[in-house]
């Protein structure tokens, strides 16, 4: 019995193995039909993508760079002298003319000094004027002649110096301005030095900025720039550059540039941080594709080149960006055609195919009449 059972489990399996060996071929894992994954996932249905062609058109270059706007004119009104504070004559804030009095110091003592050293020149211009008369006369000798004249000057000179230490006790504006704020009292004791106020012009605004040394051939003076500032939302301020620096920061290998900016508003005020665009040239027939076609990861700029139905992902440079456009230095040819919609599903080397124009933008659409 148990040999009638072998030989009945040994049929079998000669049945079966004779069964598998005709129809291998059909059988999954081992037929022909049978591919690796790869293939498997070529064969998947290819996914439907826009694609735009790149374009070619000249790109003016803008440099962007961040500064901090300066007065045309700004100072520290101080003390020139020793002295009481007797008078303020102005408003934190107020606009001042050039040569307006601002403060007035005690200078009773500076006045009598004045009155006597006056009295004195007065009298030595008369014995002069008198001697002087009597020369011609031979009433009074040249040498008398000349000390007395000598002696005029001398009281002359005196004056002059008490003057101008009187001058001192008296503070104008030196240039028109806005004032700012007030640091000393009436009455205050200030010695010279001491900070009163501060004056600015800023009726024209300083913007001073870093340029790197590669941008310095497209920079020249009267070049036009584009100033903005974050603490004012949606205004837009135009200059022009009026110096380049005559050295370049060996470290940073930077020249500072400075621009003029018209202020009549008073709007930019100084210290204020503001970010500035100057342009440095053209680049013409430049290569421009879709700023939709731009994939960032990692830092990189990549896009993906549709070329024989599959889409190839290739890293680019980007250059200057444009209003929904963003020029490649380098990564795409003239003639190639990318990717600008399903980004995030594309693979390198997936197939791809592109359904035509959106509807209602094909030629059938064209050709349907308004209504």
């Amino acid at each position: 019995m148990k040999i009638w059972s072998q030989v009945v489990v040994t049929g079998i399996i000669l049945a079966g193995a004779g069964a598998g060996y005709v129809y291998r071929d059909k059988l999954p894992f081992i037929g022909l039909n049978s591919q690796p994954v790869a293939v498997q996932a070529r064969a998947a249905p290819a996914l439907p993508v826009e694609s735009q062609p790149v374009r070619r058109m000249d790109v003016a270059r803008t440099l962007e760079a961040v500064g901090t706007a300066q007065s045309n004119e700004a100072v520290t009104i101080t003390a020139k002298a020793n002295g009481t504070i007797e008078r303020i004559n102005f408003q934190e804030g107020q606009m001042v003319k050039a040569g307006s009095i601002l403060v007035e110091l005690e200078a009773g003592e500076s006045n009598a000094k004045l009155a006597e050293l006056r009295a004195a020149r007065d009298a030595a211009r008369l014995a002069y004027d008198r001697a002087a008369s009597l020369l011609d006369s031979k009433n009074v000798a040249q040498a008398r002649v000349d000390e007395l004249s000598k002696a005029f000057e001398a009281a002359e000179a005196r004056l002059r110096g008490e003057q101008a230490k009187f001058a001192d006790s008296v503070i104008r504006a030196p240039f028109s301005g806005r004032l700012g704020m007030r640091r000393v009292s009436l009455g205050a004791l200030v010695r010279p030095g001491d900070a009163i106020t501060t004056l600015d012009d800023s009726t024209v605004i300083k913007l001073e900025f870093e340029v790197p040394e590669t941008a310095l051939a497209g920079i020249s003076i009267g070049n036009a720039v584009n100033a903005t500032a974050t603490a004012i939302p949606g205004r837009k301020f135009q200059g022009n550059v009026a110096t380049i620096n005559t050295r370049i920061d060996p470290t940073t290998r930077s020249v500072r540039v400075r621009a003029v900016i018209p202020n009549p508003e008073d709007q930019i005020k100084p210290g204020m941080f503001m970010t500035v665009a100057l342009g440095i040239g053209s680049t013409p027939n430049a290569i421009v594709v879709p700023e939709e076609a731009l994939l960032a990861q990692g830092g990189e700029q990549f896009v993906y080149v549709i070329r024989d139905g599959k889409a190839n992902r290739t890293k680019v440079q980007v250059g200057q960006r444009l209003p929904g456009l963003a020029q490649i230095v380098s990564g795409v040819e003239a003639d190639a055609r990318v990717a600008v919609t399903g980004l995030q599903q594309l693979r390198d080397g997936m197939a791809v195919r592109n359904p035509g124009p959106p509807p209602g933008q094909g030629p059938a659409a064209a050709a349907k009449p308004a209504s």
